[in-house]
C-alpha cells in the first residue's frame, strides 16, 4: 500500500465525456501519467494526441495507477464500471468519484469501495465545459483528509479551488445537489423568460439590456441567453444530464422531508425537451419545451427588430 502522504504521479480516468476528457487533458498537461478508458472507445482516442494512454478495458486503465478518477453519468454507471475495473486496482488506491450521483447513489459506491479496499473520495465538481477545459473547476471533496496531500496533484490539475467538507463521503454530494438546484434555476429561468418574451412579442435584447449591470443581472443569464439567441446549443451542460440531476434533487428533497415545487416541475420540462430530441443539446434547449414543436421559436428567439 502506498504512503498516503506522498503525492501520486499516475491516474486512471474512467469516463471521457465532456468533463472527463477535459480533466484527462489537464492531468496530462500537469505532468501526470494518464491512462483513460471510455465505454465508447472512439470518444477517448483523441486524447492520445495529448499524451494520454487510451486503454481497451477499465481494469487495464487502473492497473498500476496511483489513483482512479471516475467521471461517469450517474451512480449505477460508476458502480458498473468500477466492478469491471476493480481487479486492476491495488488495495488502498484512492478513488476520486467526480460524477454527480447524489447521496443515495453514493451509498453503494462507498460499500463497494470498502469491500474492495479502495479509499473513496466523494468529489463532485462545480462547473461545465469551459471551466473544465481551463482546469478551473471547483472541486467539492469529502472523505479521508489523510489523502489530501496524495491526491493534490489531481485536484490541482482539474480545478482552481478545492473545498474539503469532512471525513465521511456524502457531504460533497449533498452540497453539489444544493448548488445544482441553483444552477438549474438559472438555466430554466433564462429559457422560460426568453420563451415568454417571444410569446409576448418582446425583443429578448430588451430583456437583457434592462437587467444589465443591475441587481438582477448574473453572468449565467447572458451565457445561456446567447445560446438561445444564436440557436447554437453545443452542450456545456447537456440537457439529459440536467434532467438526471433534477430527478436526483427531487428525490433527495423528498427523502429529507423538504417540499420542492419548482425542481420536480423542471424535471418534467426537461423530459419534454428530451422527447423533442434535445437531450444531447445544452440544457438551455429547455427553451423548446415552452412550445409544441421543437423547431418553434428557433428563428424568432434570435431577436426581433
Amino acid at each position: 500500500m502506498a504512503d498516503e502522504t506522498s503525492p501520486l504521479s499516475s491516474v486512471a480516468v474512467l469516463g471521457t465525456g465532456i468533463m472527463g476528457a477535459a480533466m484527462a487533458r489537464n492531468l496530462a498537461a500537469a505532468g501526470l501519467q494518464v491512462r483513460a478508458w471510455n465505454r465508447t472507445r472512439g470518444r477517448a482516442e483523441p486524447l492520445a494526441g495529448d499524451g494520454v494512454t487510451v486503454a481497451h478495458e477499465a481494469a487495464e486503465a487502473v492497473r498500476g495507477a496511483d489513483a482512479v478518477l471516475t467521471v461517469l453519468t450517474d451512480g449505477p454507471a460508476a458502480l458498473e464500471v468500477m466492478r469491471a475495473a476493480a481487479p486492476g486496482a491495488a488495495e488502498g488506491t484512492p478513488w476520486i468519484q467526480a460524477g454527480t450521483v447524489g447521496p443515495e447513489g453514493l451509498v453503494p459506491l462507498a460499500e463497494f469501495a470498502q469491500e474492495h479496499g479502495l479509499r473513496l473520495l466523494d468529489a463532485p465538481v462545480l462547473g461545465t465545459r469551459e471551466p473544465a477545459e481551463a482546469g478551473e473547476l471547483t472541486v467539492l471533496v469529502s472523505g479521508p483528509s489523510a489523502l489530501e496531500a496524495r491526491v493534490a496533484p489531481v485536484l490541482d490539475a482539474i480545478g482552481a479551488r478545492t473545498r474539503w467538507l469532512g471525513e465521511e463521503p456524502g457531504a460533497a454530494s449533498r452540497l453539489k445537489l444544493v448548488l445544482n438546484n441553483w444552477v438549474l434555476t438559472l438555466i430554466n429561468g433564462t429559457a422560460e423568460t426568453l420563451a415568454l418574451a417571444e410569446g409576448l412579442g418582446v425583443d429578448p435584447r430588451d430583456v437583457l439590456g434592462a437587467v444589465a449591470g443591475g441587481p438582477l443581472d448574473v453572468p449565467y443569464l447572458h451565457a445561456k441567453a446567447r445560446l438561445i439567441l444564436e440557436g447554437a446549443y453545443e452542450a456545456s451542460f447537456p440537457l439529459s444530464g440536467a434532467r438526471k440531476d433534477a430527478d436526483l434533487i427531487s428525490r433527495a428533497a423528498e427523502k429529507a422531508g423538504v417540499r420542492l415545487d419548482a425542481t420536480p416541475a423542471l424535471a418534467e420540462r426537461l423530459r419534454r425537451a428530451e422527447a423533442q430530441g434535445h437531450g444531447a443539446d445544452d440544457a438551455a434547449a429547455s427553451f423548446f419545451a415552452s412550445f409544441t414543436s421543437s423547431d418553434h421559436g428557433r428563428g424568432d428567439a434570435r431577436g426581433a427588430s
